[in-house]
């Protein structure tokens, strides 16, 4: 088993690869550092990872941030739109051809209930200079995450391609992806956290099942089967009207290649 880990190297990460050989011994893993927040960093990444696996079958776009104050990433895109979709945006097309000759290839990005909070593709302000809300920012990310899951597919069905695109989200789990929120809202999920949120294992599982269940079609996206999706075991589940929204798909690509200078080959 070969596994590549992507993801902005930090000193905890740079031991996950042991433990992963700790437990599986037989593992093969490669940590490959990646700054999804910096273009250049995406780019000299997916040539390491070119370089190093001529075939690819399987790339999971899970890294992201959330709630994050008003911030912008280092090539001047608003932080979490920049980091959650333009990043992954532009690592999958820079490794796409390393994924299209790959017989049941898929991509699946990871997207969130927060896709449908609040959730707006302001095309006049994607910089977010004129207003910021952390909250909406976030769920525009993951909107972008499902309407570019969505339009890849219909390309690569277009082109004829074996890969396939599909989605995922975690429903609520118990992780610090939400310490950047306000001290009141810290709190209130600490208080409400065992009756709401599940554990990052049961969290794990949707996304788990959309990246190896043979049975996954394109285009599909899974999340937790329990009460308004936030914790059980995964099923196929649907996403929001706005992110089915075909028109807005493909602005959202255009944009995002005019943006990220990546352009896809199908």
């Amino acid at each position: 088993m070969q596994c590549a880990i992507s993801l902005k190297a930090s000193r905890p990460l740079r031991g996950l690869g042991t433990r992963i050989r700790n437990r599986y011994p037989e593992a093969d893993v490669a940590l490959q550092e990646l700054d999804l927040a910096s273009l250049s960093s995406v780019r000299a990444a997916a040539e390491d990872l070119k370089a190093a696996y001529p075939r690819i079958n399987l790339l999971i776009n899970n890294a992201g941030v959330m709630g994050t104050p008003k911030a912008s990433t280092k090539d001047g895109f608003e932080l979490q739109f920049g980091t959650n979709h333009l990043g992954h945006f532009a690592l999958t097309g820079l490794l796409l051809d390393h994924l299209l000759p790959v017989e049941d290839s898929r991509i699946l990005t990871v997207s969130s209930l927060g896709h449908r909070a609040r959730a707006t593709i302001d095309f006049d302000d994607l910089r977010s200079e004129r207003r910021y809300d952390r909250f909406a920012a976030y769920g525009r990310s993951k909107l972008a995450n499902l309407l570019f899951t969505y339009e890849l597919q219909r390309r690569l069905i277009a082109n004829g391609e074996p890969t396939i695109a599909v989605a995922a989200h975690p429903g609520s789990s118990r992780t610090d992806l939400g310490r950047n929120s306000p001290a009141w809202l810290r709190i209130s999920f600490t208080a409400l956290g065992p009756l709401i949120f599940q554990s990052p294992r049961m969290g794990a599982l949707p996304t788990l099942q959309a990246a190896t269940d043979p049975t996954v079609r394109g285009g599909q996206y899974y999340g937790p089967g329990g009460l308004a999706e936030q914790r059980g075991y995964p099923i196929c589940v649907e996403s929001s009207a706005q992110s089915h929204d075909e028109e807005l798909q493909r602005r959202l690509w255009t944009v995002s290649e005019e943006l990220t200078g990546v352009t896809y080959p199908v």
